[in-house]
């Protein structure tokens, strides 16, 4: 007994000795894991990550293609694929998804350089992308892959060329359909070397590229605009980068009174916040935010604008009808989604819409239902009143005759009285 008592004691001297040491144990640990953890959105080179362009897929996943949309689409070829961007940078890395793929996606090789006209490039600018130090990747199905960081000097608003070639069959394609923007599909052979495409094909989207990302050494952030096709530029002017959110980025990078930002657009056209049934529209709102917007570089601000087809869709696909109600809980969502990665969410008011195809009376009413609330309800950070410079001033239902083409979609004048009509001051 009185040994095991001398051994309890003992055993407790020790208990107190390390906790007499264990806040500067502690202490040491916090220092250590500070030491190699990078800060928010940096690199361990100290680089800050924004992405400067982006497009959302709007292809769907095979399970609700039809059976005829599952197939190869390239084998053997190489895609040359145009992005316009909006911040610069000096470092720069791509990513690639195959979140829509049916099986493994074969990256081949692939590069980057400044383009010249169509699909020539600049050949000074040719630059090879790796993917872990490997000229050729394989991305499984539905997976993503980013490039290796590489210097190459990005210009603000410029338009950069990525090549991927793709050595095996490809599978069902992850795509941006609407890109209003010619890319190219070359003969076959890898062609992510060459100046030049020998007999290439025009495309007007984009495959597989989602995003393009600059290494900055300053704090320069990204405004994401998400939405439909008034934000995706559906009626803007082919290869000009017309669209609203290619506005808001030349005002702010213009204008030496305002701070910079990127500004990088996740819109898809015939989107939806709460629905979707089409295999070009995209996945709804609510499912697609994580992976379009969230996990994109750098994100600090989002202007929200949809609703407008799952108002007007309604009338299209029997039984899919919403109430402004149901419009409202799907932006709280995402309102709260946003919040809890401390971004600041901006909402923008629906425009008008009278005359186009899926246009109603009933569907005008929830419309004006749906801008009250985003005026009024104060659950948004800021407030862009986007019906106000686009609306007809003797119809206020109708957009100014010569801002469409369509009675739904702006043109380019229409869109650039979008992003004049913004208070760049909701971004400071």
């Amino acid at each position: 007994m009185p040994v095991a008592n001398n051994n309890k004691k003992h055993q407790n001297t020790r208990v107190v000795e390390l906790l007499s040491v264990f806040p500067a144990l502690c202490l040491v640990c916090v220092l250590a894991i500070a030491s190699i953890t990078p800060a928010l959105g940096q690199s361990e080179t100290g680089l800050n990550w924004v992405s400067t362009w982006s497009a959302s897929p709007s292809s769907l996943p095979p399970g609700l293609l039809p059976p005829e949309q599952v197939t190869d689409a390239f084998s053997n070829q190489t895609l040359r694929l145009i992005a316009h961007t909006s911040i610069g940078g000096d470092v720069v890395r791509i990513r690639i998804s195959n979140t829509h793929g049916n099986k493994r996606l074969m990256i081949g090789a692939a590069s980057i350089a400044l383009q010249a006209q169509g699909s020539d490039i600049v050949p000074a600018t040719l630059t090879k992308l790796t993917f872990g130090g490997q000229d050729s990747i394989a991305i499984s199905r539905g997976g993503l892959v980013f490039s290796d960081p590489v210097a190459f000097t990005v210009p603000a608003l410029s338009n950069l060329s990525v090549s991927l070639y793709l050595p095996e069959p490809s599978g069902t394609v992850t795509t941006h359909l609407a890109a209003a923007q010619t890319n190219y599909v070359s003969e076959p052979g890898d062609f992510s070397g060459s100046d030049t495409f020998g007999a290439a094909q025009e495309i007007p989207v984009w495959n597989y590229l989602t995003a393009i990302d600059v290494g900055r050494r300053d704090g320069i952030t990204a405004i994401v605009t998400l939405g439909d096709s008034i934000t995706d530029g559906v009626g803007s002017t082919a290869n000009s980068n017309n669209r609203w959110p290619n506005y808001l980025a030349r005002r702010l990078l213009n204008d030496s009174n305002e701070p910079e930002f990127a500004v990088v657009n996740a819109g898809i056209s015939g989107n939806r916040v709460l629905q979707e049934n089409s295999p070009r529209f995209g996945e709804n709102l609510q499912q697609r935010f994580e992976r379009d917007v969230l996990a994109l570089s750098g994100v600090s601000h989002i202007v929200l604008l949809e609703g407008i087809n799952d108002i007007g869709m309604a009338r299209m696909f029997a039984g899919e009808d919403v109430s402004p109600d149901e419009i409202i809980a799907g932006y709280r969502q995402i309102i709260t989604r946003a919040h809890a990665r401390g971004i600041k969410i901006i909402g923008a008011t629906l425009t008008p819409f009278e005359d186009a195809a899926y246009y109603s009376e009933d569907g005008e009413a929830k419309r004006l239902a749906v801008n009250a609330w985003i005026r009024g309800s104060g659950e948004f950070d800021g407030i862009i009143d986007f019906e106000i410079p686009v609306r007809d001033p003797s119809n206020n239902n109708h957009l100014i005759p010569a801002f469409t083409a369509d009675n739904l979609h702006p043109n380019d004048a229409g869109y650039k009285a979008m992003a004049e009509a913004i208070d760049l001051n909701l971004f400071r």
